[in-house]
């Protein structure tokens, strides 16, 4: 079974571990990175960063995009969304599809 790590301010993501993930508190951002390097060599296959701890290490995960795993998926904090978790996930649709087939235009 692969293992799935949640990581941002502690508010944000405690009740993950209720769920049985394994969660990890972070306060700054090189905290983030190292956090986020380790985790992958560890061998997580996903990854729950919250918006507010990703936007602070962009450039780190940036470097597994391309990659099968880890899966980084943004989630939205304790202080509510940043709109980068979105932005994301229709660029990635977008690239898949060849159109913005989640746009709200009409």
């Amino acid at each position: 079974m692969h293992k799935i790590a949640v990581m941002g301010d502690r508010d944000s993501i405690l009740g993950f571990k209720a769920i049985g993930f394994d969660v990890y508190p972070t306060d700054s951002k090189e905290e983030s990175a190292n956090l986020l390097s380790q985790l992958v060599d560890e061998g997580y296959a996903l990854i729950y960063i919250t918006e507010q701890a990703a936007s602070e290490i962009n450039e780190e995960i940036s470097r597994y995009r391309s990659s099968y795993f880890p899966a980084i998926i943004l989630i939205p904090g304790s202080k509510g969304t940043l709109g980068i978790g979105m932005r994301a996930v229709k660029e990635s649709v977008e690239k898949a599809v060849g159109a913005d087939i989640l746009s709200h235009d009409g």
